[in-house]
This record gives C-alpha cells, sequence and structure tokens, in this order.
C-alpha cells in the first residue's frame, strides 16, 4: 500500500535522514538509486530506491521513497514491495510494510499530522 506523510523538513534534509536511518537497519540494505532535483523558485524532490534481503523469505524486498515539496508541505509518499516466496505467491510475511515502516521510524519526529 502506498504511503504519505506530511514533514516539516525539506525533501533534501529529510533524505538524508531517511537513507541514514535505512541504510543502518540491517547489514543487506543499500540504495540501489537515487535522484534529486531542485528548482529556482525553491522546490525540491528527491528518490531513493533501496533494496534488502530478507531471510526469512529468502528474496529481496524494495522499498521507493519520494520527498516532494512541489505542491506546498514536504511530502514523503513511499511503498515496500517484493520479499515475496516463489514466482506464483506474492505472500511476503510482512516483509514489505516491515521495510516500508523503516521511513516512518526514521520521519516519524518530523511529522506534521
Amino acid at each position: 500500500m502506498l504511503q504519505t506523510m506530511e514533514i516539516t523538513l525539506t525533501p533534501f534534509d529529510a533524505a538524508r535522514i531517511v537513507l541514514d536511518h535505512v541504510q543502518s537497519s540491517g547489514m543487506t540494505v543499500e540504495c540501489v538509486g537515487q535522484h534529486a532535483t531542485a528548482t529556482e523558485a525553491g522546490h525540491q524532490t528527491s528518490l531513493l530506491i533501496f533494496e534488502k534481503y530478507y531471510m526469512r523469505t529468502s528474496s529481496r524486498a524494495s522499498l521507493t521513497v519520494l520527498l516532494e515539496n512541489l505542491a506546498g508541505p514536504t511530502t514523503a509518499v513511499f511503498r515496500g514491495s517484493g520479499g515475496g516466496e516463489g514466482a506464483l505467491f506474492r505472500f511476503d510475511w510482512g516483509a514489505s510494510a516491515d521495510f516500508a515502516a523503516s521511513v516512518i521510524d526514521a520521519l516519524a519526529p518530523y511529522a506534521t499530522e
């Protein structure tokens, strides 16, 4: 499920916090992609993509995080995915939700809601 949070940080500051927190959440976590853009008007976007190996499912889960302030306050939009067993079953034993929770943990002190 796609999750959103409104936060008090700029997207670039939030990206640094999320990057540090998620990467320190386990030995098998890797940031596999990131992109940042800023406009002259002061708007920012930051995209982070993580991958983590879960031993309990013998598979990898991904986490995509978008941080932006294009339409007002900074919003974090994120989703964990993958982590399922086998090709036919999408049941992941909570791996993707667990991975997405690391974003909530990182940004909760800055949440406006």
